[in-house]
């Protein structure tokens, strides 16, 4: 499972489906999908959209990609399906992630500021309370 993980986190921006990974692991997709579930707990689709938009949230917030971008550099197909799934677990739209990022403070690492910005995974974000 780890070899389908790893193969996920360094090619999440190439169009992977869960019939390719299972031939690099020789096994069927259906038991994969298992596996994996029960090794991760969650889906292989669910691990890879939530590493996309692990990717995703860093290129916003950078600031120098629109979200259209943003979307296709990280391997997503569909502008809709990507932000669908980004407000599901970040919260809020991508586009009004990009813009409070702005206004993020720009003097804490990297590290701090990914960890504190991980997305949700297994649930759906809660909700914002209203500013």
């Amino acid at each position: 499972m780890r070899r389908v993980r790893d193969a996920m986190d360094r090619d999440y921006a190439q169009p992977l489906d869960v019939e390719q990974l299972a031939r690099l692991v020789h096994m069927s997709a259906g038991h994969l999908s298992r596996e994996f579930k029960r090794a991760y707990g969650e889906s292989p689709y669910s691990y890879l959209m939530t590493r996309r938009i692990e990717r995703a949230m860093a290129l916003l917030r950078r600031g120098d990609v629109s979200v259209t971008e943003a979307c296709f550099a990280v391997g997503s197909s569909s502008l809709g399906t990507f932000s669908t799934r980004f407000r599901e677990l970040v919260g809020m739209s991508p586009s009004e992630f990009r813009e409070r990022a702005k206004t993020d403070p720009q003097h804490l690492p990297s590290c701090v500021v990914k960890q504190a910005a991980r997305p949700v995974r297994n649930r759906e974000a809660p909700p914002l309370a209203p500013q």
